[in-house]
């Protein structure tokens, strides 16, 4: 059956996704279109929970100058007040749904992670994210407003003149539809599987910015990407994340002799910003073990009393005991691995991108609010927070798309001659795609990682460029780009042979052109993104780095108050 039309789209089913849609007012016609079943998504994945000042001994005061000090300077102080501010009401909104936060008797239970000045995470265990997720999905598939569609979002469907957007190019059982709709919402997370190393599910792709770029919207900061200090590093594993609040609770970061030698770097030792933290490994590996890639330090949980650590963190004590380590007997190898992209597509706190019609929230939005460097559990309440925005949506009348039969979608009856036939080039491109987002990780992890210069930096860009040539050739990129711009289904049997991966692929070739030359316009080091060329922060870099089309631009200069 064919997707109907709908007043809004909401692209991606993680935290953001799922609580815009249940926050869009109910007389809208909401899709929600996932790449996985519900409960696959980079937010079921959040290990360490969601920030919020509502202890007694806590303030939003205190809340807005840690994330402040945390984004090194490009916070817009603005979007931080409201990220502030709001949590509270946020949090209330998630446990009246029946997110079940761990409690400490009658109140709900706060640990302390790296650059809190208080203890203001709230947690479901180490497996906060599925806590949220989990009921936010139930609510969703209860919403007789919202339909819940599995398929791949190809490309943004724009209005001939390029001045709105008017749906979606969706991917969905085995046929290619033009879905319009009066607004389209993209929550599609983040990017990480562009590094050879990351913590993020399959699925974060980078699709929700690739595509904003591609039809010219604005997008900001996209250098800046958050490399978390210990993921789990052990040859077979997946690089699976142990939550920062493990060294919250007071678990010792060493080297093979025992050494804490975080303190080496930083006064704040293992409790350091993030990115201090993953340099420090970095570095002190490098030292040693320049050439291994499987090299690591190691995680000791033994300082945390093991009933505590039994409560508070089940989840990780379980999947390193499949990989056969005991944490109460030995500590964990971990290394630094792709976690978080700062930048995004911009917005404002309505989550409104450049172009009208089309929003973004969560990981794939620019808000302002994490700067050059996330402060620790604030991504899972940015999805909150400016996922309640979507209250306010109002659709002028004449937008009203799900209730104008004139925009069904019509199917072709006809042969599409534009679509290749030819089996053997469509299998060619299923394995072009899957060796090409293979080396493109590889090259993203040693030219744009956790160091970075200039001279591997232009040897990678002139390396993409070769690659998005020849993506250029593809079947369906031919087709995306010569189908007619009206309400179309097409369907082949060719279509099959994996579209998900030809659009990923795609969507990772664009992504790391992003990052990477957003990480060379930017000379300075700062938060996550750090140039060994450019080892210090410079006063004229404090600007936020813009991108639309093939232009990059400083904004002006951020106000002293957001480094306060």
């Amino acid at each position: 059956m064919s997707p109907k039309p709908f007043d809004v789209v909401v692209v991606g089913g993680g935290a953001a996704g799922l609580y815009a849609a249940l926050c869009l007012p109910s007389h809208y016609q909401v899709g929600l279109i996932t790449k996985e079943p519900l409960s696959l998504s980079a937010s079921d994945w959040a290990q360490g929970g969601i920030a919020a000042a509502i202890a007694p001994e806590d303030s939003a005061e205190l809340h807005i100058q840690d994330t402040l000090k945390a984004g090194a300077g490009l916070c817009d102080r603005d979007a931080v007040e409201v990220l502030v501010q709001q949590a509270p009401e946020c949090i209330r909104s998630l446990v009246d749904m029946g997110v079940a936060f761990d409690q400490h008797g009658d109140t709900l239970a706060m640990t302390l992670e790296a650059a809190h000045s208080r203890r203001r995470v709230l947690h479901a265990a180490d497996t906060t994210g599925r806590a949220v997720v989990t009921i936010l999905a139930e609510q969703v598939l209860a919403r007789p407003n919202i339909q819940v569609i599995q398929g791949v979002v190809l490309d943004l469907w724009m209005q001939p003149d390029q001045s709105a957007c008017k749906g979606v190019v969706l991917a969905y059982q085995h046929q290619i539809h033009w879905l319009p709709a009066a607004a389209v919402i993209l929550a599609t997370g983040g990017g990480g599987h562009v590094f050879a190393q990351t913590t993020n599910p399959a699925l974060s792709t980078g699709d929700g910015v690739a595509m904003a770029w591609r039809v010219g919207a604005t997008l900001r900061d996209l250098e800046f990407v958050q490399f978390h200090p210990t993921a789990l590093t052990k040859p077979g594993a997946p690089r699976f994340l142990i939550s920062e609040a493990v060294r919250g609770e007071g678990a010792h970061l060493i080297d093979a002799k025992g050494d804490r030698f975080a303190f080496d770097y930083h006064p704040d030792g293992e409790l350091a910003p993030r990115d201090v933290v993953s340099r420090a490994i970095y570095t002190h590996l490098q030292k040693h073990y320049a050439h291994d890639p499987e090299a690591h330090v190691w995680l000791d949980m033994r300082p945390i009393d093991p009933a505590i650590a039994q409560h508070r963190f089940p989840n990780i004590i379980q999947v390193c005991q499949r990989w056969g380590i005991d944490v109460f007997k030995e500590p964990i190898p971990v290394a630094p691995a792709a976690h978080y992209w700062m930048g995004g597509i911009l917005t404002d706190t309505a989550s409104r991108t450049t172009i009208p019609n089309l929003y973004a929230v969560g990981e794939t939005a620019s808000t302002g609010v994490h700067g050059a460097n996330r402060l620790a559990s604030n991504s899972l309440l940015e999805c909150i927070v400016f996922g309640a925005a979507f209250k306010h949506l109002e659709l002028p009348t004449s937008q009203s798309v799900a209730s104008s039969s004139h925009l069904s979608v019509q199917s072709l009856d006809q042969e599409v001659p534009l679509l290749s036939q030819d089996e053997a080039l469509w299998r060619a491109q299923q394995q072009w795609a899957a060796h090409c987002r293979e080396a493109l990780a590889q090259l993203m992890w040693l030219s744009a990682g956790i160091c970075r210069d200039r001279t591997a930096m232009n040897a990678a860009i002139a390396q993409v460029k070769i690659w998005q040539a020849e993506a250029q050739t593809w079947p369906m990129s031919q087709l995306l780009k010569t189908a007619p711009l009206a309400q179309r289904v097409i369907e082949t049997p060719y279509l099959a042979l994996d579209l998900r991966q030809w659009a990923e692929t795609r969507n990772l070739l664009d992504v790391a052109y992003l990052i990477l030359t957003s990480a060379l316009f930017r000379e300075e080091s700062r938060g996550g993104h750090y140039r060994t060329d450019y080892p210090t922060t410079q006063a004229e870099w404090k600007a936020h780095t813009l991108v639309k089309n093939q232009q990059w631009w400083k904004s002006d200069l951020m106000p002293d108050s957001s480094n306060s």
